[in-house]
């Protein structure tokens, strides 16, 4: 059986190539000021946020990976990484001898601490600034539904 490809018409290819380049864009520029300004890559940056995320500041390793979108691989190498920086610890998991958590330290809070601002600074330079509050409410609501229609299918 031969499935029809439903070709992007102009208006979706232009839609969809101009959200590619401002995801590409955006997160490369946000992505270099982490890193100048303070010391953490985008993707530290986001460990450390779904950790401070939680009040306990801990999660289950795979539950992290899923939220990140990670394989399990990554995520493995990357907290080994932040592990030696000091940002962050895995700790076995007492109640399941194969899982684990991965655990904010001191010195992961102070990162994030320090980081934020500066990046909240840059997300209203390069993009907040440029936009209306009616096409945020817009863009929200598109996110919201789209993330929506992801979560209800399989990975």
């Amino acid at each position: 059986m031969t499935d029809t490809v439903r070709w992007l018409t102009a208006d979706e290819q232009h839609a969809w190539r101009s959200f590619v380049r401002l995801q590409e864009r955006l997160g490369g520029r946000l992505a270099r000021r982490l890193q100048a300004d303070a010391k953490l890559s985008a993707a530290d940056f986001q460990v450390l946020v779904h950790l401070t995320d939680v009040p306990e500041g801990r999660r289950r390793f795979l539950d992290l990976s899923r939220a990140l979108e990670w394989e399990k691989s990554r995520m493995s190498h990357h907290i080994a990484r932040m592990a030696k920086r000091g940002l962050v610890t895995r700790e076995e998991c007492p109640e399941d001898g194969r899982g684990a958590f991965v655990v904010i330290t001191p010195a992961g809070r102070e990162a994030i601490e320090a980081a934020d601002p500066l990046h909240v600074e840059a997300v209203r330079a390069l993009f907040l600034d440029h936009v209306t509050p009616a096409e945020l409410r817009t863009l929200a609501r598109i996110s919201e539904r789209v993330v929506a229609h992801l979560d209800e299918e399989p990975a």
